[in-house]
């Protein structure tokens, strides 16, 4: 059970995302679905796609911490590819609706934030130039949206194998 607001709003949104399959998620239906008011939605959220962001936030705050307790920055990557498998109904759904452009954005920058994270913890592309490293950056968020994008079951089945190669990557090991 949840034990704050946010998280019963969030709770309400995936719900009616996914059980109910809502085509258009409104404020109106999450908070019939909460039994709350219009006002007590708007004292904790602007709006839909600010309650995506705190979700996609949340969850990005518990995977980087147990990231983070591994030490190891291939399995962070891997936690990511994990968190972005269970998260895939919901990010389908919501990239059906009206709110594509949000999240698609904060899933760039969640990606991002990973690779920025990892190549500062592993002091990589030292010998580059700081508009290098963005472009480096770019690169490799934009080809792991486009891997996301169109994750299959066999993806899922060569988790380890993917995650290893865009580690690699992300090290300069190897080529694209």
């Amino acid at each position: 059970m949840p034990t704050d607001m946010k998280e019963t709003i969030a709770d309400a949104a995936k719900r009616l995302l996914m059980e109910k399959h809502v085509k258009k998620l409104t404020v109106k239906d999450i908070v019939e679905e909460c039994q709350i008011t219009r006002q007590a939605f708007y004292y904790h959220f602007e709006d839909i796609p600010d309650l995506f962001r705190w979700i996609l936030e949340e969850s990005s705050r518990q995977f980087i911490r147990k990231a983070q307790e591994s030490g190891d920055a291939e399995e962070m990557l891997k936690y990511f590819f994990l968190m972005s498998i269970n998260a895939a109904p919901y990010i389908r759904k919501g990239l059906q609706g009206n709110y594509r452009e949000e999240l698609e954005q904060l899933l760039r920058q969640d990606i991002r934030g990973l690779f920025e994270r990892t190549i500062e913890e592993k002091q990589l592309y030292q010998q580059y130039s700081h508009s290098e490293v963005k472009l480096f950056l770019r690169y490799h968020s934009q080809a792991v949206m486009g891997i996301l994008k169109e994750w299959t079951e066999e993806d899922t089945r060569n988790l380890d194998q993917i995650v290893h190669n865009i580690y690699l990557l992300i090290q300069g090991k190897i080529s694209p």
